[in-house]
Parts: C-alpha cells; structure tokens; sequence
C-alpha cells in the first residue's frame, strides 16, 4: 500500500492509494481544541451570569432575614401592632415668602407683598420702567442685572410666563410683559 504525506499549512493530510483522504491526528487534535475553547468560553459567561444573580439573590436573603429578626424582636417585647403613631401637627408660621414658593392668584386687594422676593423684583422693574408699554424678557432681565445670556433670559420668561397665569402681569403681545392694572387703564 502506498501513502504520501501533503503538508497543508498546519495540517497534514495523508493520502493513500485510491485517492482516499485521511486528515492527520495534528488536524483532529486542533479542531477539538478549538471546540474546547468555545466551550470553555460559554461556560465562563454562563459562570457570570450565576454569579451576578447569586448577589441579587443573597441581598434579598440578607434583606429578609433581618426583616424576620426585627419582626421576631418586636413580638417578643409584646407589643401589639396599632396605627401607626403619626407626628403631632406643628403650626407655621411664614412671615416672608421664600425663594421658589409657589406663586398665588392675584384677586382683588391682595398686594404684591405675598409674592416670593424674585417676583416683587420683577413687578417693581416693570412698575418702574416700562412706561406703560410692557417689556420684553431680555430687557426685564437686563433691568434686573443679570447676565443676558439665554439661561438667564429664559428664567425671566419664565418667572413673567407664570405671574401672567396667575393674574399678576398681561401679555399684551406675545413675549410682551405689562402690569395687570396697566392693562386695565
């Protein structure tokens, strides 16, 4: 029987007589290490996996297991589960509006004083300075000394936006700001 032995890159492939080929043991040994690889690869992201729940899974232990325990304490004592105690009412008193209150309806009588400090400022600008005609918020922020970058602007629009809402100031035109009772006259 004759053979011949053909290297093919890191294979080695044997032939024999009849044109039959045979793949070398070198050959069978690298495809199943490679296989072994992959597997060895999917076991380890599966190994993650189970880690990561193990964790989620020991923490709800962990939370369960002192819930137990304080409920265990709690019945040893003897107490008996009422309504919950709930704090006694503590009137306050609120002498000046704070910053970021929230801004109440304008009815008739109420004075600008109720207003938080940054409102007031603004409805004096306009009491000011507008001459009747109204102010745009650039120039009511410009008036009140802030930078005239578009944040800044955009927080007077803001301010003006919500004391138009509740009744304090008009928009003649839109973006256009005027005091109520300018609007009235």
């Amino acid at each position: 029987m004759m053979s011949m032995v053909l290297r093919q890159g890191r294979h080695v492939v044997l032939f024999r007589r009849g044109g039959m080929r045979v793949p070398s043991v070198m050959g069978m040994l690298e495809a199943r290490e490679s296989a072994a690889r992959v597997r060895v690869e999917e076991l380890r992201a599966e190994a993650d996996r189970v880690r990561v729940e193990l964790v989620e899974a020991e923490a709800v232990l962990g939370r369960r297991v002192v819930a137990l325990a304080e409920l265990a304490e709690v019945l040893a004592a003897g107490a008996v589960l009422q309504e919950p105690v709930r704090p006694a009412r503590v009137p306050v008193e609120v002498k000046e509006p704070v910053a970021g209150a929230v801004v109440p309806q304008w009815r008739e009588g109420v004075t600008g004083e109720v207003l938080a400090p940054e409102y007031r400022r603004l409805l004096a600008v306009l009491e000011a300075g507008s001459g009747g005609q109204g102010l745009r918020a650039r120039d009511l922020a410009a008036r009140l000394g802030l930078e005239l970058v578009p944040a800044k602007v955009e927080g007077v629009r803001v301010k003006a936006k919500r004391l138009v809402a509740r009744g304090w100031l008009a928009e003649e035109r839109p973006g256009l700001f005027v005091l109520r009772c300018r609007r009235s006259e």
